[in-house]
């Protein structure tokens, strides 16, 4: 079964403008390809949110994503902890570690908004309507 999957960062805030943390989530959609069976058959980074219609041939998609979801957010923190070049670093760290308190089960930092909405895409009319959403973003 395939799926239509988006998931955004808090606040929409633009993360993605940035060619570190870009490699960070590609690199992490690889490693689930490589590993967990994550199959993508289409996918859009935007500045602050991602696009995916995906399937699994191996993990349940759920455990996959919520995998993807934690090892980039860890990982983006951390870069943007590191990286002494990011003029927006406190105040991208204040803006998720906001979002953290503010949500009980996170406690004191959150990088992606919660949820991942799926959409199963049960038939060809769904499956090419967010296709062309997938790929007409800007």
């Amino acid at each position: 079964m395939l799926y239509f999957v988006s998931f955004s960062v808090v606040y929409w805030l633009d993360v993605f403008i940035r060619d570190e943390y870009r490699e960070i989530m590609i690199e992490s959609l690889r490693y689930n390809q490589a590993n967990k069976g994550l199959e993508i058959y289409s996918w859009c980074l935007m500045t602050s949110h991602a696009h995916l219609i995906i399937g699994s041939s191996g993990e349940k998609m759920e455990v996959i994503l919520q995998g993807l979801k934690s090892v980039t957010s860890r990982k983006i923190k951390e870069a943007i902890s590191c990286n002494s070049g990011e003029s927006r670093r406190e105040w991208l760290l204040w803006m998720m570690e906001r979002a953290g308190k503010l949500n009980k089960h996170n406690g004191s930092f959150q990088f992606w908004q919660e949820g991942n909405h799926p959409i199963e895409l049960y038939d060809n009319k769904i499956m090419k309507q967010k296709l062309e959403y997938v790929h007409k973003n800007p």
